[in-house]
């Protein structure tokens, strides 16, 4: 099991161990987000397809998701769409 130095939770954690995403953006994701912070993607990602009714096959959806991705690993994190309330 690799360690690296998780960017978005700062700690040393277990790295992904595959691509998790095509092209410059997935390498980054790879080398510096652990496995934890990227569940943590993937739960935010379905709330947001699933909330704001998005397409993932769609262009326009596929570049929404990957900007979000960008802000929530890298950036001020990506919020949850206005009027959100998460299940108890």
């Amino acid at each position: 099991m690799k360690k690296i130095m998780c960017k978005k939770l700062n700690k040393e954690a277990e790295a992904l161990d595959y691509l998790p995403y095509p092209g410059d953006l997935g390498k980054k994701i790879q080398e510096t987000i652990c496995k934890e912070a990227w569940e943590q993607w993937v739960s935010h990602q379905t709330m947001l397809i699933n909330e704001m009714r998005l397409t993932p096959v769609e262009p326009k959806a596929r570049k929404f998701l990957e900007e979000e991705m960008e802000k929530f690993f890298f950036g001020d994190g990506s919020q949850a769409p206005q009027g959100f309330v998460p299940e108890k």
